[in-house]
């Protein structure tokens, strides 16, 4: 009996991951240096104690990059299409095109570092280990969602991840309070605190960027600079637009954000520099968003298609990155396409996971509102007649 044509296909899959595998393993230890095509512009920082112009990475970590970027590209694109079935609803933020910043700077930082940012959170939280099933699950306010179907999109948490927060800039001053409690328990860590251009012009950055430098704190400002807040051009909305300056007497450095290895390079330098006791760094990553502000935000009544496919066909992080371990021989076009097709397998598993969780209960709707312990018998529903027993 002849075996059918989806045997054969799993056969072949399955003798290429382990050809794959293979490979990675007789590379595992081996460090590849790399120039950066990307350069870094600074302020108030001297050239020659800034950021270098190469990286040195084994060659399985920079494999790591490619398939975290991937990945998470495969998850939000999922998500646009749950969005569009109306599996997802109300808001829901895709990081499309900006992959190059979570993933570069997850990797130069531990997990014992953290992170803090707006509600373009997914790809962040994915990095910090969350699954894709539980991002998925969250966005489509499931039980076994991230948050357990409570915070949708913009309220997601993970290992040393304060989310995914809506309130716009209200994020930055928590990540300096962060990096305080960081440095009152003498932890050897850092804290990135990130937010949009759109959020820059709030005055609460400005008051953080004041006490991160007055007390030295060990926190990087990361401002997202995609180009476009919700439907307004940075430069309509900013007087400057060099944000990797506002901090003014903070020092800081621009960074091409569709570089990964710029981002992971940059993210190393900072760290290095915020633990050294010289305080606070404010870093523009330079990057851009493929599609809306959000799912409601088609994206092209403030800007011009042809301008979006000029940065897809030239500016792209992925098929960037690609070139890169390419032009290097640090893995083959064969072994990408075995990585390309494990992510759309692994997405399309979570997928249908995310969608076989249930809704949760509603009892769950009034729990951990209140520290264990101190809740109240009852609380007030929507309405004053409506009484709720919490025990």
């Amino acid at each position: 009996m002849l075996p059918t044509t989806s045997t054969t296909r799993a056969v072949a899959s399955l003798l290429a991951r382990r050809a794959f595998s293979a490979t990675a393993a007789s590379r595992a230890g081996e460090t590849v240096t790399i120039p950066l095509k990307s350069t870094f512009d600074l302020h108030k920082i001297d050239a020659t104690e800034g950021p270098r112009d190469s990286v040195t990475l084994p060659k399985t970590e920079l494999i790591d990059m490619y398939k975290n970027m991937v990945l998470m590209r495969r998850m939000e694109t999922a998500a646009d299409a749950l969005y569009k079935q109306k599996l997802i609803r109300g808001f829901c933020h895709l990081n499309i095109g900006q992959e190059a910043v979570s993933v570069g700077i997850e990797h130069g930082i531990t997990k014992d570092d953290a992170i803090i940012t707006a509600y373009r959170c997914h790809g962040f939280v994915m990095m910090r280990g969350a699954s894709v099933a539980s991002i998925l699950a969250e966005l489509m306010g499931r039980k076994d969602g991230i948050t357990k179907g409570k915070g949708g999109s913009m309220h997601m948490f993970a290992h040393n991840f304060y989310g995914g927060n809506g309130i716009v800039g209200a994020q930055v001053p928590v990540g300096a309070g962060i990096a305080l409690a960081q440095q009152y328990l003498q932890h050897q860590n850092i804290t990135f605190s990130l937010y949009g251009d759109g959020a820059a012009n709030q005055g609460q950055v400005f008051e953080a960027y004041n006490m991160a430098k007055l007390w030295n704190l060990p926190v990087i400002f990361a401002c997202e600079n995609n180009r476009y807040g919700m439907g307004t051009s940075a430069a309509r909305a900013a007087a400057s637009t060099d944000y990797y300056t506002r901090g003014d007497y903070v020092p800081g450095v621009k960074i091409n954000g569709m570089d990964v290895l710029a981002v992971w390079e940059a993210t190393r330098w900072g760290k290095e520099y915020a633990l050294s006791g010289k305080g606070p760094l404010v870093f523009e990553f330079a990057t851009y968003r493929y599609g809306g502000h959000s799912m409601s935000d088609p994206g092209t009544t403030y800007r011009t298609r042809e301008e979006i496919q000029h940065m897809r066909s030239t500016r792209d992080p992925i098929m960037g990155f690609k070139n890169v371990l390419l032009e290097h021989g640090i893995t083959t076009e064969a072994d990408l396409k075995v990585l390309d097709k494990e992510a759309k397998e692994h997405v399309d598993q979570a997928v249908e996971e995310a969608k076989a969780s249930p809704e949760p209960a509603l009892e769950e709707m009034w729990t951990e509102i209140y520290q264990k312990g101190t809740e109240p018998d009852t609380i007030r529903g929507c309405v004053p007649q409506e009484i709720i027993r919490l025990r």
